[in-house]
């Protein structure tokens, strides 16, 4: 038989590559649709013991998102996480300074409040995450008091300690200002500032406009 009688059952190429490509664009439109939502970027960044942050973060008069923030940089939402030092919990707070706190928090507010009623009255308990935000939330409002309104520097007091920080503003080592991070002299705190103010801003973007998420002034 003669070959140019032969059928020819092939579909032309181009046809296979356009679908192709048609699928391609389909899947890419798809992605750009989703993650364009709220929804993906807060399955990317999520918020856990989002009551107990909200809670405590009104209690201490202070912004609950930064509490997220610290939180997630100094243990990611693990309710164990120990460090080498001994900070203990979400908010990796050392068991001395935990026991000050919640004397000064009792001390401050005498009248009933269910987030004091809920405080056990030494650090046993400091790993549950109810008595640690609370304590962690009051020490960050109580540094950025310490330190006039400065987030920022208080944010570093947090990581190296209100006295350090202190010696680096008056020596003129930092200006204790967020742009300025890179001046900071001991790299750790530096690391810790710069992650605190990534996540604020990420979870700034992504639950700011929620009222649930909002400041409670006081």
């Amino acid at each position: 038989m003669d070959n140019y009688s032969q059928p020819n059952n092939r579909r032309p190429r181009f046809i296979v590559l356009n679908r192709r490509a048609v699928l391609a664009a389909v899947l890419l439109i798809i992605v750009l649709i989703l993650i364009s939502t709220n929804g993906f970027w807060r399955m990317m960044y999520p918020i856990h013991y989002q009551k107990n942050i909200q809670t405590a973060a009104a209690f201490a008069r202070v912004d609950p998102l930064l509490v997220a923030s610290v939180i997630r940089v100094e243990s990611k939402f693990e309710t164990h996480d120990i460090s080498h030092a001994g900070a203990v919990g979400l908010m990796q707070l050392m068991p001395d300074t935990a026991e000050w706190l919640a004397g000064q928090i009792r001390k401050q507010n005498s009248q009933s409040n269910e987030a004091i009623e809920q405080m056990p009255q030494d650090a046993k308990k400091l790993a549950s995450p109810q008595y640690n935000i609370v304590l962690g939330s009051w020490y960050i409002q109580s540094l950025i008091k310490q330190f006039d309104g400065n987030q920022t520097a208080a944010i570093a007091a947090y990581n190296a300690g209100p006295k350090r920080v202190q010696d680096w503003l008056q020596s003129g080592a930092w200006n204790g200002q967020l742009n300025d991070i890179s001046e900071i002299p001991v790299g750790e705190t530096r690391h810790f500032v710069d992650r605190v103010f990534y996540n604020y801003n990420l979870y700034q973007k992504i639950y700011g406009r929620d009222v649930k998420w909002k400041m409670k002034n006081a």
